[in-house]
């Protein structure tokens, strides 16, 4: 294998970790001081040296930033993690402070750009937008304020990411409480001295203690006490960011912090977001019903005096439904799924749906055992010809490690610069997996890829996962389909014994994912509520306020003692936008409407994802999302294939 036109980062090896990163911050940080310092006093004399000095100093901080956020929520060592979220915060004081430094300011805003091309024409106002939204226009009192607030915010939402994780919670239950489970994860769980059995809050525990737990009352405990985590402690840190960012909305000239976040992304205003929830909670709204009724019913059967149903029972008979009604049993399933064959399949039909090669790099450094490295190649491309990018994938759970699944970014590939490379942190079983994490493994997978084929832009400011925020989960959420589709499940869904997964079993799965589509949406609406509600309102009580809107909007009551959104983690990075998933999913549906869904990975696909790759991953965000989707359909995107979907 030839060498990358630009070398991949190197990381350290534990011992030497918390200096690299220490060093790598200070360097990345002078290193754009020293640009700025530049350009205040000596700037190029043309507008397009100016920009690529901007964007030398954009690339030199974002690394920074990337590190930080990466290392400070996977690396298994504290004193690592400590330096990371330090490194973090220094480059956000340092983007605050540029952001609001009105001699850079004039340096663009004297700039002639009538000589530029697109994509720097682009760039410059994206910059100047930057400027103005950051209040750099305002008086030095009300800067000042703002300087501040940025500050404390950065701190704040990393104290209430740690809040989330690390509190795992711990749970002992006799194990005549667990009967249901699966035979592999009781053998993963043997009692301990006491005769009981751990279980914790992390996802490979609590989610199939509610799908299969028969006892009610384990099944309970498990669910207030995960719909707990990060409370306390996340109250107060959540009612002082939601004050700060509506402080600072203000002070740079909106209404408060859902408009100013909007203003930036495809929905362009905050009062589109609650409208936005309303009307899919009215398309959801029947099926839900429906969905709801069906739950109750059975639930019934077990228990006549029931007269309700909440989110403590619904997971385990979603599952008995699926299993009685459209006889699909999430434990015969699960066979089917063993973990390392599930990561190869992965990797086999993205490489050839999207025309990439992975190979391993088995000698990389990493921060943990569990990581494996992938150098990844344009299956077209000649034999020599160096890697697209690299990708880290950190599949399992452990102390200290981020909670949920997410794509991270190591670095943003910018042509000749550097090369993008891009990290999976997920927390999944070493063994048999559930199917829906399988279909979250291709979701957060598609980012990856996005990050990766998009990581070839000439401007850092529109490299790889770069488009608006509420666009960038419609090509992980399209990319889900291929979870479902039997054909492509053959190649690597098979049991011990190495027989597929029959079609006819993935039939009756898909009938009964379909159960259930309305309970789904109805509740992400509630999350949405949430999202943006407690932004514009900031309401005394949170969990008053969760209550009401679960209420409204969710399809199953609020329980007694639990505060979610304490653990609700969208509230830090996606704040007032976590509408932002059902928006993207739309767009999802129509992209998927494109293939040919009776033959996913046959030539018309294949042609069709080579046209998706060029016209929507490739770019980045160096084109509006609603202009990327359009050169891909051949027209703008529409409701009609989501509301097909929905009522399937």
């Amino acid at each position: 294998m030839s060498a990358p036109a630009v070398p991949f980062l190197s990381l350290p090896d534990d011992e030497h970790a918390e200096a690299w990163v220490r060093e790598r911050s200070t360097s990345g940080l002078d290193t754009a001081r020293a640009l700025a310092d530049r350009l205040r006093s000596e700037p190029p004399a043309d507008a397009l040296g100016v920009l690529r000095a901007w964007d030398q100093l954009s690339l030199a901080m974002g690394n920074v930033a990337a590190m930080g956020s990466l290392l400070g929520n996977v690396h298994p060592l504290e004193a690592v993690r400590t330096a990371a979220e330090e490194a973090e915060q220094e480059v956000a004081r340092l983007a605050t402070e540029l952001s609001l430094d009105k001699a850079l300011y004039e340096t663009f805003a004297g700039l002639d750009g009538s000589g530029l091309d697109a994509g720097a024409t682009r760039l410059l106002e994206k910059v100047l937008r930057d400027f103005t939204r950051a209040g750099v226009d305002r008086d030095e009192e009300t800067r000042t304020r703002v300087s501040e607030i940025q500050n404390r915010l950065t701190a704040l939402d990393q104290e209430f990411s740690r809040n989330i994780r690390d509190d795992s919670r711990t749970m002992r239950f006799d194990p005549a409480g667990l009967e249901g489970l699966p035979e592999d994860w009781l053998a993963e769980h043997e009692p301990g001295d006491d005769g009981l059995v751990a279980v914790t809050t992390d996802y490979p525990d609590s989610l199939p203690v509610r799908m299969y737990a028969r006892d009610a009352a384990v099944r309970r405990e498990m669910a207030t006490t995960f719909l707990s985590v990060g409370y306390p402690q996340n109250e107060s840190v959540l009612q002082e960011m939601f004050a700060l960012r509506h402080e600072l909305a203000t002070l740079v000239g909106y209404d408060d912090w859902a408009a100013y976040d909007a203003d930036v992304k495809m929905i362009g205003s905050g009062p589109a977001i609650p409208a936005f929830i309303d009307r899919i909670a009215e398309l959801a709204g029947p099926a839900m019903e429906r969905d709801r009724a069906v739950l109750l019913e059975r639930l019934q059967e077990d228990d006549p005096s029931a007269t309700g149903i909440d989110t403590a029972d619904s997971i385990y008979y979603t599952e008995v439904v699926r299993k009685e009604r459209y006889e699909v049993d999430s434990q015969e399933v699960r066979r089917y799924f063993s973990f390392p064959k599930v990561r190869q399949g992965l990797l086999d039909v993205t490489g050839r749906l999207f025309g990439l090669r992975y190979e391993p790099v088995p000698d990389a450094v990493t921060w943990h055992e569990d990581v494996t490295v992938y150098d990844v190649h344009d299956r077209d491309a000649a034999a020599d010809a160096a890697p697209l990018g690299r990708i880290y994938l950190d599949l399992h759970p452990r102390a200290g490690k981020y909670n949920h699944a997410a794509q991270f970014t190591l670095t943003d590939g910018v042509a000749g610069e550097q090369a993008p490379e891009g990290v999976l942190v997920c927390n999944f079983s070493r063994s048999l997996m559930e199917h829906d994490h399988v279909v979250t493994l291709f979701h957060e997978f598609g980012h990856l890829v996005h990050h990766v084929l998009g990581g070839g832009q000439e401007w850092s400011r529109f490299a790889g996962v770069a488009t608006e925020w509420d666009f960038v989960e419609a090509p992980s959420q399209m990319l889900e389909e291929w979870a479902w589709d039997a054909e492509v499940l053959a190649g690597f869904a098979t049991d011990a014994s190495g027989t597929p997964i029959p079609p006819a079993l993935v039939e009756r799965m898909r009938r009964g994912d379909d159960f259930g589509k309305g309970v789904y949406a109805r509740t992400q609406m509630f999350y949405a509520s949430m999202s943006y509600w407690f932004h514009v309102e900031r309401p005394a009580d949170l969990t008053a306020r969760t209550r009401e809107l679960q209420e409204r909007y969710a399809a199953f009551p609020y329980i007694e003692g639990t505060h979610m959104f304490a653990g609700f983690g969208h509230l830090g990075g996606y704040s007032s936008g976590y509408y932002t998933y059902m928006w993207s999913l739309v767009i999802a549906k129509d992209l998927f409407s494109a293939f040919d869904e009776a033959d996913l990975l046959g030539a018309s696909s294949l042609e069709t994802a080579r046209h998706y790759r060029e016209a929507v991953l490739e770019p980045g965000g160096s084109g509006d999302a609603a202009d990327l989707v359009a050169a891909f359909l051949g027209r703008e995107y529409g409701f009609e294939s989501f509301e097909a979907w929905l009522n399937r």
